[in-house]
């Protein structure tokens, strides 16, 4: 695959719940980049990821916050 040096490389940021260990984290961010690496061409040391980690009282699916109790 070809690429061009000019060509700004990607950043992904990625939401999820807190509490994942480090090594989770850590494991996370290889796999994402060497999907990068694999996809896209690019240099592992170009990939830029974030990690935002939410509490579960600031995220909603469906008009329910994840931290309520599901309804049956």
């Amino acid at each position: 695959m070809f690429f061009n040096q000019g060509d700004p490389m990607p950043t992904i940021r990625v939401d999820l719940f807190e509490g994942r260990t480090p090594e989770q984290k850590k494991n996370l961010v290889k796999g994402i980049t060497q999907a990068c690496v694999d996809a896209l061409g690019s240099k592992p040391e170009n990939v830029d990821v974030i990690l935002n980690d939410v509490k579960r009282s600031d995220w909603a699916t469906g008009g329910e916050l994840h931290s309520e109790p599901k309804k049956s």
